[in-house]
């Protein structure tokens, strides 16, 4: 896909790709650590891939060698270990403290791995580091044995890639202050704009976890229930399609240590039941939520898809880049004080759309340390009642914005056309407010510099014409 951006935005340029798909892309990017040093692999890996030697993430897939049964697998470089066929092949011959769980890569999801525990995850990682390493320990277990690469390391095109994990659960938060003062400020204006509870916890709502789905999967625009007329009275709703489609670009995480139902799960102890993240695009439905979600929050206007990258990065290939959350001058109660501040990440996020014609333009650049609360904290609020996770749960950040004064750091459609009042300017002299029928969303990024990018590949979803009743 071609990329670009124009005008609004001030790192504007223009091309013009053939494809006729519209298409909105959110690439991701981080700042490269002083403390990470490249790491070089017998294996040939493009230095501007985002699944480097440094990365290493997990997920599922079926392939040439298994297209009725999905396996777990890590993506490196233009390529993807089979983990079901690389144990079978004595892959994990040098690691011997782990062959005794090696089962859980003939599951058809991550959840038994990830059930396993950080230490765990941080030893397999590191141990595939070693075979994939140019001069690694274990590098002659794949490397020397022409078998074993031809049943387990596939070409990245030979395969199809699902769902990590089965997700039991789906929660989504409002973290991002900068999107939540904006959308405040539009309804209730800038005195008003948070609500008083805002920066003493971190807000959220159930979602639901049946309509989560892996990158690429069309999204069918929602039919719901629309005041047309918000002045009308009295105020009677149309139902039909929604026209005020939007997105919302966000962080994902996974957990992958449960808690028993009436245990908290402490500040201290959260970070432990992290397992990775992926990229989010939590799909909303303006007009329909407008109208639905008072006095219970959102529906029907939330419910009807969220997308998510494939690949799971673990928490320990993007320790590197923590930083800062944003300042909160609220002193927040004990449950939610965190020993370390830096406990987000400096994530560089990009925005595209590409219209019909072929079209690309970039429209947002922003960073993932635009949050107010960490995943950690959103953890132990959540079961701060006593509400039980589970492994293979999933939170979502809610949409990151950032504050610049050009504004081409936003993370939602809503934020860049202030409410529906103006247009967004796109290549080609063509203009959106919200999304059209045929738009493809499409996520992206990386975290560090060339030949050392730990990255999340692709979220992408083509919207698709709503039901006719």
């Amino acid at each position: 896909m071609f990329r670009t951006a124009i005008r609004p935005l001030p790192f504007s340029t223009q091309k013009k790709p053939s494809s006729c798909k519209l298409r909105f892309s959110i690439r991701l990017f981080t700042t490269t650590s002083p403390t990470m040093a490249p790491l070089k692999s017998w294996l040939a890996i493009p230095s501007e891939s985002d699944f480097s030697l440094s990365n290493l993430p997990f997920g599922i897939i079926t392939s040439r060698n298994s297209r009725d049964q999905k396996r777990p697998a890590v993506a490196i470089g233009d390529h993807v270990l089979d983990l079901l066929a690389f144990s079978q092949g004595k892959g994990f011959s040098g690691l011997s403290s782990f062959e005794k769980h090696v089962d859980v890569f003939a599951q058809p999801s991550l959840n038994a791995f990830a059930a396993l525990g950080r230490p765990v995850h941080q030893e397999v990682r590191a141990y595939l580091q070693q075979v994939f390493s140019e001069d690694g320990k274990h590098a002659s277990i794949l490397k020397d044995n022409e078998e074993l690469k031809n049943n387990a390391l596939l070409k990245k095109e030979d395969t199809k890639t699902h769902l990590p994990m089965q997700i039991g659960d789906y929660t989504d938060f409002f973290a991002g202050i900068n999107h939540a003062f904006n959308v405040g400020t539009m309804f209730r204006g800038p005195a008003n704009a948070l609500q008083p509870n805002y920066t003493h916890l971190p807000v959220g709502y159930h979602g639901r976890a049946s309509s989560v789905v892996i990158s690429g999967t069309p999204i069918r625009r929602p039919n719901g229930q629309i005041l047309l007329d918000p002045t009308a009275d009295p105020k009677i709703p149309t139902f039909g399609p929604c026209r005020r489609l939007d997105i919302e670009l966000e962080l994902g995480c996974f957990l992958c240590k449960p808690n028993t139902i009436g245990e908290p799960i402490k500040i201290a102890d959260a970070d432990q039941h992290i397992f990775g993240y992926v990229l989010m695009n939590d799909w909303s439905a303006r007009d329909i939520q407008t109208w639905e979600y008072v006095p219970l929050g959102p529906f029907n206007a939330k419910n009807f898809g969220t997308s998510i990258s494939a690949w799971v990065v673990l928490a320990d290939a993007l320790d590197p880049f923590r930083t800062t959350k944003l300042p909160n001058e609220t002193k927040v109660l004990p449950h939610l004080q965190e020993k370390r501040e830096d406990s987000i990440y400096d994530i560089r996020l990009e925005v595209d759309l590409t219209t019909p014609d072929g079209a690309t333009t970039t429209i947002s650049r922003t960073s993932g340390k635009n949050l107010l609360w960490s995943f950690p904290q959103m953890i132990a609020h959540h079961t701060s009642g006593g509400c039980p996770m589970a492994v293979g749960d999933l939170l979502g950040s809610g949409t990151i914005s950032g504050k610049s004064e050009g504004g081409g750091d936003l993370g939602s459609m809503l934020e860049m056309n202030w409410g529906g009042k103006k247009d967004i300017m796109l290549a080609g002299m063509d203009t959106r407010k919200f999304l059209k029928d045929g738009d493809v969303v499409t996520i992206r990024g990386s975290c560090g510099g060339e030949g050392e990018r730990v990255g999340f590949g692709v979220c992408e979803g083509q919207i698709e014409s709503a039901v006719t009743f």
